[in-house]
């Protein structure tokens, strides 16, 4: 076999597969849009891939609402992602993609928190389009690549809930649209299946306005939110290692400090709230090996690290991810692919809260200071590629 052969078998494959290891990073990182389909062969290619991720978050302490201790409050999400590239010229080919980059969701049984929140969720889908502009050199070639993207957010709160009830009173539907950029190089040797990227993507500011109401009548003058999510850069490489196998692996640096607050406006009840985070930079580290059985099927291993962005505003800790994947081609020159990861969430405790005395609670010292223990969740992805 050949490398270029263990390039085309493994490299698409197994590095999409590893992106579910990013799939419940830190902050609200959810999907990356998958621009490396510039680098496969063909005239035109199509990729697809949903992936469904379960965490597990339960609360160990939580002094303002008692009752939610031990119960799972995080919501699973599904990722879906789709791109299709077309080989313009020879030197020139350009990619749309869709993803949800951004995303977070919670639902309790009963109110939390001063908003009495029963249920609170928000995506952020991508649009994208990319372009990469080769270049041969004397032994490889590098690769300039540059796109747009429009980010389209939509937002959902039920609250309102009296202490300890489930009847909700306040509802917020919010949506914006904003747009951004991405920029990268990359240097790649396809002989021996080595390529490095570098890719910077741009932060947006989400000023979203909708619909409130409150008893299930509408609210004059409806809501507004208002948020700062980040700009990050990724670096990327791969190399074959020997005859049939493939490493690779990333390094992810996202400016979450941009992110403060996320406030909420509802002018008809005088509302003026917020999610407080004020967290620090996260960093998501990913690494795998890939290897080719035969012509028609080729699997991965990968771990991912991702650390935690709180600094006691919130509950957002280190999580760990191991996973497994195959590849496998079909007569039609498809190729599907499917995964499996284990996601341990590290425990975090809040510590900003000390000041605020709650009756009855066990050490008033802690205030409304929440924490989770550590929890386990999992991620499913299914995929398929075709080229011509």
């Amino acid at each position: 076999m050949t490398i270029l052969r263990l390039k085309a078998l493994l490299g698409a494959g197994c590095c999409s597969l590893a992106l579910m290891g990013s799939a419940h990073a830190s902050g609200f990182s959810r999907g990356t849009a998958d621009t490396d389909i510039l680098f496969e062969d063909g005239n035109f290619n199509m990729r697809t891939s949903v992936t469904y991720v379960a965490p597990t978050r339960k609360y160990s302490v939580n002094p303002m609402n008692p009752y939610l201790v031990g119960e799972n409050y995080s919501d699973s999400y599904a990722i879906p992602s789709a791109a299709v590239k077309f080989k313009l010229t020879d030197s020139l080919s350009c990619a749309g993609t869709l993803t949800q980059s951004y995303g977070g969701a919670a639902t309790w049984s009963r109110s939390s928190g001063t908003l009495g929140k029963l249920n609170e969720d928000f995506t952020m889908y991508e649009y994208g389009a990319t372009c990469g502009l080769k270049f041969d050199l004397s032994k490889g070639r590098v690769w300039l690549i540059g796109g747009v993207y429009n980010e389209v957010t939509d937002y959902n709160l039920v609250a309102g809930a009296p202490v300890g009830t489930s009847i909700p009173v306040l509802g917020v539907d919010l949506h914006d649209s904003n747009f951004g950029w991405r920029a990268g190089i990359a240097y790649e040797i396809p002989e021996i299946a080595l390529r490095t990227q570098l890719m910077y993507r741009s932060g947006v500011d989400i000023n979203a306005s909708g619909a409130a109401s409150f008893q299930g009548t509408d609210l004059p003058g409806g809501a507004t939110g208002q948020a700062n999510f980040p700009q990050s850069v990724e670096f990327k490489a791969q190399t074959g290692i020997a005859p049939g196998w493939l490493a690779y692996g990333s390094v992810k640096w996202t400016d979450w400090s941009v992110t403060e607050r996320l406030m909420l406006n509802v002018p008809a009840l005088a509302l003026n709230s917020g999610n407080l985070y004020f967290w620090r930079d996260g960093w998501t580290v990913t690494g795998g090996i890939g290897h080719k059985f035969n012509d028609q099927f080729s699997g991965t291993v990968f771990a991912a690290y991702d650390r935690g962005v709180s600094t006691g505003w919130d509950l957002t800790g280190d999580s760990y991810t191991i996973g497994t994947g195959v590849s496998m081609k079909d007569k039609l020159g498809g190729e599907l692919r499917l995964g499996l990861a284990a996601i341990y969430l590290a425990s975090v405790s809040e510590t900003q809260y000390n000041n605020s005395y709650v009756p009855g609670s066990p050490d008033p010292r802690n205030g409304f200071n929440r924490s989770v223990d550590g929890d386990w969740g999992y991620a499913l992805s299914a995929g398929y590629s075709i080229k011509w």
